[in-house]
Parts: C-alpha cells; structure tokens; sequence
C-alpha cells in the first residue's frame, strides 16, 4: 500500500526533528535519489510503489550508481548534495529517511532491499540484523 506525502513527511520530520517540513522534504530527495541509484529491478519498482508519487518518481529516476557505495560512503555522498551537512547531520538525515522507506516497504520488501544492499545497510534503515 502507498503511504501518502503528509504522513511521509510527518514521520520524516518527526524523527529528524526538522523545525520545518522543507527541512524533511529536502533529505528524502536526496536520500532517496541515492537510494534508488543502488536499486534494481523488482525491489526498485515495488519499494517505489510504496512511496508517495513524488518520492516514487525520485527513486525511479534512471540514475545509477557506478559502485556500490558502502553505508560509510552512502552517509558521504549525502553530506555532498545536501549544502551545509556535515557527515553526522547526514547521517541523521539518511537514518530519518530510511527508517521511514523501512516502515513503508514492511519486512520482506526490506529484507529484498537490503539484500541488494552492502553489508551495513540494515543499520541506516533502523532495522539491524541479528546474525
């Protein structure tokens, strides 16, 4: 089921404690344009359907990433595109993002997810794996 923008934003907002709703706008396109550049196929296309359209279109955007980036790197490339971050505030921004997507895509979309993920991933998303 598509969650929808208000209450996407609101999660988001909330668990970045952005003052503003622009603030939570402003990482989830970032955070999901990357996003989307490591996914393919069937979990591209069905996590996107879970996003509210906008977001759905930025994840589906044909940008695609030359490497994988790991978590660390991922965090980096965040802080690049979003002016003024540092690592620590874009590591907070992927961790408000991601651990709304996660609730969004529900567990086995997530494991999915992850799987085309490197290791580490599972921890931005908020959902930490137990080996």
């Amino acid at each position: 089921m598509r969650m929808r923008w208000e209450p996407f934003l609101d999660a988001v907002r909330e668990r970045g404690e952005y003052p503003a709703r622009q603030e939570a706008e402003r990482a989830a396109r970032v955070v999901l344009a990357l996003l989307g550049a490591h996914l393919v196929g069937d979990v591209r296309t069905g996590l996107a359907a879970r996003l509210p359209e906008t977001f759905e279109l930025i994840l589906l955007n044909p940008l695609q990433a030359a490497e994988p980036l790991d978590p660390q790197r991922f965090v980096r490339a965040t802080a690049a595109w979003i002016e003024g971050a540092t690592e620590e505030t874009a590591l907070w921004d992927v961790g408000a993002v991601l651990s709304v997507v996660a609730d969004a895509a529900g567990e086995d979309l997530m494991r999915r997810v992850l799987l085309q993920l490197p290791p580490g991933y599972d921890l931005l998303f908020g959902r930490p794996r137990a080996d």
